[in-house]
């Protein structure tokens, strides 16, 4: 057995050679034995992950833990002939979340001894043909059936031109009109990069350096200390390595669209790093929307800076990409051909996100910097042969410098073996050869964009579901396939990750009462009032109760904890399972909510 400790020092994990056993849930059991048999506890779930890096299976075996705990516990454990092999996690739920990306290192290199990675270091690539392509529609189209994903749209370019764009599926459940490649879709926090592209324009044109202090341009900027606000250079603002760690409740459950862009500054003032510069890897959205923010008013300090942004955007990267169809304006994007956003409801069914769910999208409109951008697949491909060509357009014109284009691209902090993070931008190397991309998250919305420069090509993929998060490193994989001939490995990753999204959410209905406990709903105050996330408006309804969550009513049901705690959950789709711990002290009535390293109280009225 190996055990590591995080500095922190309340936070463990163990990987134990167990040998054989009949399951993957009696070798968790005997590698609890050895590690640490006083914490161990029944498992309440064993779900499949897929057979990869030289192990014959892989099943994650989880644990109920009670919200109070702040704990974090799991099991994986790794086959390999007879033999099994267990890395168990256990210890402070906020020292997980903030060594995540070493956690993820240690679980994405363990291989079986005597195994060699594959990798495509030195392979020619394949071109991308019509048979190829074909190939890759066939996986999109059992991917997205298998996952419940009603829409997408996929885009590839060489270096010259999108050789392909196609919709797959429809628009919307229920609806018959198909989703095309000129279909709008957020794409969340892939608005990132092209934030940090302007930031690259403006180093070009002599208006910034990256080293430079962010103070220097933007005097206003303040984090929560002096000494922490002097460290901060232009190139931290989105690099995921200052520290400061995710911290979304307050955007998402206390603002609108009507909120200030200057807000941003308002809450980096009041946020404080949990780890030290360039320590580990911490994702904050705060930071990518003043990195923005920052870029706009550079360029048009007479506006306010919302404005200057959207400005500045238009001016310095969508018009000279070409990109006519992208916007941040959240009503022009939903006007008229774009694909409406899906989530699964607790019966794990495909629900769309109406309007009122819609308020957390909306949301992100102050901070949009960040992840407020629409696109189509049209569209963003076209950025994605920009990044290809290193900053040249499809004219030919040198747009953004080769040098601050790919500096964005230079590593950080590490989120993986062999995956590090730049500047709006990943690398991931894991594959033996280099491959640019970066995620995008909002609520029904999931996408990526995938540049491969080895191969002379780029891709786009965006859906129309929650589970589409589920499809976008498949994605990437099975284009890896078909371009370097590599192990079919994608299409058992989907039917993995479909098959664990309905065990967990059936497990976790196992435990719902709804409609909700009728006790516990009449002993709720009419409202609660959170200083940092705003109100809570309780309704209770013939059949139960909402709550007004991110400004939109949202039914709820009831959950016993094993620690004797009840908490409100969530049962509206777009914020399905969130919940809220019912706390009574001293007299007050009280609602908790908690992220990774926060904890937000809610005052009785």
């Amino acid at each position: 057995m190996v055990e590591l400790i995080a500095p922190e020092g309340d936070f463990r994990m163990a990987i134990v050679e167990v040998g054989a056993a009949a399951d993957a849930k009696a070798a968790a059991a005997a590698a609890w034995a050895r590690f640490a048999p006083a914490e161990a506890r029944p498992a309440k779930l064993v779900t499949m992950r897929a057979a990869r890096n030289g192990w014959d299976e892989r099943q994650a075996v989880d644990y109920e833990v009670s919200p109070n705990e702040k704990r974090a516990m799991q099991a994986i454990a790794f086959r390999k002939g007879t033999a099994w092999t267990v890395g168990i996690i256990a210890g402070s739920e906020a020292t997980a979340e903030k060594r995540g990306a070493a956690l993820n290192l240690v679980a994405s290199s363990l291989r079986p001894a005597g195994y060699t990675r594959e990798s495509f270091a030195g392979h020619a690539a394949r071109p991308m043909d019509a048979a190829r392509i074909a190939e890759l529609r066939t996986f999109l189209e059992q991917s997205m059936q298998a996952l419940g994903i009603p829409g997408a749209a996929f885009a590839l370019t060489d270096r010259s031109r999108t050789f392909h764009a196609e919709g797959l599926g429809v628009r919307e459940l229920g609806k018959p009109t198909k989703v095309d490649p000129d279909s709008t879709f957020m794409i969340a926090s892939n608005t990132k990069g092209m934030a940090t592209l302007l930031l690259a324009k403006l180093v070009d044109e002599g208006k910034l350096r990256w080293d430079q202090p962010v103070t220097d341009v933007y005097p206003a900027f303040k984090l929560g200390s002096s000494e922490t606000t002097s460290k901060v250079l232009i190139r931290h603002l989105v690099c995921a390595c200052t520290g400061l760690p995710r911290k979304d409740f307050e955007w998402i459950f206390n603002t609108s669209a009507k909120t200030p862009a200057s807000d941003t500054f308002v809450q980096l003032a009041a946020t404080q790093p949990t780890s030290g510069f360039g320590e580990v890897f911490q994702y904050n959205n705060l930071m990518a929307s003043a990195a923005g923010y920052v870029g706009g008013h550079i360029v048009h300090p007479e506006l306010e800076l919302g404005a200057a942004f959207d400005r500045a955007m238009e001016e310095k990267v969508f018009g000279p990409i070409g990109m006519r169809n992208t916007t941040f304006d959240f009503d022009r994007a939903t006007a008229g051909n774009w694909a409406r956003p899906h989530s699964d409801d607790m019966n794990s069914k495909p629900t769309p996100i109406v309007e009122a769910g819609m308020a957390f999208n909306r949301a992100i409109a102050p901070f949009r910097p960040a992840g407020g951008a629409w696109s189509t697949a049209n569209d963003l491909i076209k950025y994605v042969r920009f990044e290809l060509n290193e900053g040249k357009t499809d004219d030919g014109r040198q747009w953004v410098s080769p040098k601050n284009l790919l500096e964005r691209r230079v590593a950080n902090v590490p989120v993986g073996e062999d995956i590090v993070y730049g500047m709006g931008l990943q690398t991931n190397s894991y594959w033996g050869v280099p491959v640019v991309h970066h995620g995008g998250s909002m609520g029904g919305y999931k996408s990526d964009i995938v540049i491969v420069p080895g191969a002379n090509l780029g891709a786009v993929i965006l859906t129309n579901s929650d589970n589409g998060q589920a499809l976008l490193r498949p994605f990437m994989r099975r284009l890896l396939e078909l371009v370097y001939d590599g192990k079919p490995e994608a299409v058992g990753d989907v039917a993995a990750a479909a098959a664990r999204i309905k065990a967990e959410v059936a497990k976790e209905r196992e435990r719902l009462t709804v409609p909700p406990d009728p006790k516990v709903i009449a002993a709720l105050a009419p409202a609660y009032v959170s200083p940092e996330l705003g109100r809570l408006a309780l309704t209770r309804t013939a059949d139960g109760a909402t709550l007004t969550l991110a400004g939109s009513p949202m039914a709820i049901g009831t959950r016993a904890n094993d620690d004797g705690t009840t908490s409100l959950v969530v049962i509206d789709p777009t914020f399905l399972g969130f919940p809220l711990v019912v706390a009574n002290e001293g007299g007050k009535r009280r609602l908790i909510a908690r992220d990774g390293q926060h904890e937000y109280v809610f005052e009785g009225e």
